[in-house]
């Protein structure tokens, strides 16, 4: 359960290197954001292999994942790094599947993490770092070779989670279609 809560607790620490304006802070921020981002997997990992998946631990997983992108997406926004369109539409998204999954619980329908959106989650958690460090280098110097290779990193970046924002409405249909259909063959 530590291993999935670091995920929050590294939160306030990216947001507060976020909130610098020396790079150096920037790639803290990246690196804090990766390390929390891989125990994700990890996390899972153990979870299975040493057979300690518990109800808790299947509920907090995405939770904890939802509030470390959120939280930077929002940051991100607030810097003027990314559109407020894709926090809005991720953010619509994670209510809804949030809602969904309370909704078949109750109904007694157990709805796993499907591929899209391991995907979606995956591409947000490597966009958000090429964010920073393009973003937060861009600009330093002029006529730098990092500043066109961090300016390209930022780019992809925000291509990458626009993607990641297309498939999440494609993982929100999935994941409506498995209740729906489990609700029917109730």
């Amino acid at each position: 359960m530590q291993l999935t809560m670091s995920r929050v607790y590294v939160v306030p620490i990216v947001i507060l290197c976020l909130n610098q304006s020396r790079f150096f802070f920037s790639i803290v921020a990246a690196v804090l954001f990766i390390l929390a981002s891989i125990t994700d997997y990890f996390d899972g990992y153990y979870a299975r292999k040493w057979k300690l998946v518990s109800n808790l631990g299947k509920f907090m997983d995405p939770v904890t994942d939802k509030i470390l992108v959120s939280s930077v997406l929002v940051f991100l926004t607030f810097l003027g790094f990314i559109d407020p369109y894709v926090v809005i539409l991720l953010t619509v998204r994670d209510t809804f599947i949030g809602g969904i999954r309370a909704v078949a619980s109750a109904d007694q329908i157990i709805i796993d993490a499907k591929p899209s959106g391991k995907w979606k989650a995956g591409l947000q958690m490597g966009a958000i770092p090429a964010l920073i460090l393009g973003k937060s280098y861009h600009g330093q110097y002029e006529a730098d070779f990092f500043n066109d290779l961090f300016l390209r990193v930022g780019q992809i970046g925000y291509v990458v989670l626009w993607i990641s924002s297309i498939l999440s409405i494609v993982s929100a249909i999935e994941y409506y279609n498995i209740y729906k259909n489990g609700v029917v063959k109730k």
